[in-house]
């Protein structure tokens, strides 16, 4: 056998899946960001909004798993939250999203789009009643979105924009990165097409640093999924593709997070390092004049944050969550992306609180995992016999073939 034969066959073996499927195989690892999302955004729905001194003030302590709302039995009356119960493990829109466009894949089959978007997921919050948690009732799901998610129906279903161009005048926040987790997922180990595919899908929704987010949470997800990954290779890959203040914001967050190895010393440090690319200021319920709005050089708090937690606990998701949960302001979100990433590298979502959450949200978290791990399979298997096509035509033109 030839040099040239031998190296043929080792990236041939290479290729090949092994005999026996992986521990933290493919189903495992979306599992794992799924209902770790879920369980995340669970857990710090009841105290958005709050600075970590509040939260201890009103819970005696540091959050330490599910609790319930924080005017107790006044949620449904009670300002600036009413009529949602948030808390008691009630799932918000972070999670209701994300189901949503697990159905739109559902449905697709495929890789997703702006276009998906206006076809697909905003009929389905428009026009079909699902039992939402926070409002405790089956309702529309539109009526449970705020402003921000709002704007798609406005956008898309009554404007009758460009799905691609539709997220333009958008307040600029997490609103898209909040549920881009399944296309990660999808593009499970590929981060760049991770990234690609949410930058589409977002355009409907987001402009700026907030589509940005949308692109470079879908890489974080992916990068976790791969073999081997860390927290610190998700970082890398992150940084590998964001842009602008994004990419600033999450440097500058992880620096600092590096230096800590629990998230109550963490607290403080993780905020002064995000704050200058924060646009809502140290306010979160009376955002700053120049709040949300499309900028090169700042980024949402949210993704950075949440990258940061994942390094302060290695990669331990009870740890990371509980640290986002505890950081306040838009914690609910933060803790679905920490959530969704440590699900995704394989820490195990604690039992307890999945049980504890599924229930009260009335939700199968595991139905969608095992939807989108099927889906996941089909789009793979798509994209090798395209890839395999390419290539052919690719080697018909006088390129390189696939054996040279």
């Amino acid at each position: 056998m030839t040099p040239k034969e031998s190296k043929a066959l080792e990236e041939e073996e290479s290729d090949r899946p092994p005999s026996e499927p992986p521990a933290h195989g493919l189903a495992e690892r979306i599992t794992g960001a799924l209902v770790g999302a879920a369980v995340g955004d669970a857990l710090g729905g009841p105290v958005e909004g709050y600075s970590p001194e509040q939260i201890t003030e009103r819970h005696g302590g540091r959050v330490h798993g599910v609790v319930g709302p924080w005017h107790g039995s006044a949620w449904r009356t009670a300002r600036p939250l009413a009529p949602y119960h948030k808390g008691d493990g009630h799932v918000t829109d972070d999670t209701l999203m994300t189901h949503a466009l697990i159905r739109v894949y559902d449905r697709v089959r495929d890789h997703l789009d702006a276009y998906a978007v206006a076809d697909h997921l905003v009929p389905d919050l428009m026009t079909n009643p699902r039992w939402i948690p926070e409002l405790e009732t089956e309702t529309l799901p539109l009526h449970r979105l705020f402003l921000a998610e709002k704007w798609l129906v406005t956008r898309l279903a009554y404007g009758h924009a460009d799905p691609r161009e539709a997220g333009v005048g958008n307040i600029v926040n997490c609103g898209a990165a909040m549920y881009m987790a399944p296309v990660g997922l999808v593009n499970a180990a590929h981060p760049a097409a991770a990234y690609a595919e949410a930058l589409d899908i977002a355009g409907a929704h987001q402009s700026s640093y907030g589509r940005e987010a949308a692109g470079v949470l879908a890489a974080a997800v992916a990068a976790a999924t791969a073999p081997g990954a860390t927290p610190e290779s998700v970082v890398s890959a992150c940084l590998s593709l964001a842009k602008d203040g994004t990419r600033e914001a999450i440097e500058k967050v992880c620096e600092v997070a590096a230096r800590h190895r629990d998230f109550e010393s963490a607290l403080r440090p993780l905020r002064a390092a995000v704050a200058p690319y924060d646009t809502v200021g140290p306010d979160y319920r009376a955002p700053s004049l120049a709040a949300r709005r499309p900028s090169r050089l700042h980024a949402v708090e949210e993704l950075p944050v949440a990258l940061g937690m994942l390094l302060v606990a290695g990669g331990d998701y009870r740890h990371a969550v509980l640290g986002a949960v505890n950081y306040g302001r838009d914690c609910d979100s933060i803790a679905t992306m920490a959530g969704a990433l440590a699900g995704a590298l394989g820490s195990p979502v604690p039992q307890d609180w999945a049980k504890t959450v599924a229930e009260a949200s009335r939700l199968d978290l595991w139905e969608p995992a095992r939807t989108l791990t099927e889906v996941a399979r089909e789009v793979f298997q798509r994209d090798v016999r395209r890839r395999r096509a390419h290539e052919r035509a690719f080697a018909a033109l006088g390129g390189t073939g696939c054996s040279d």
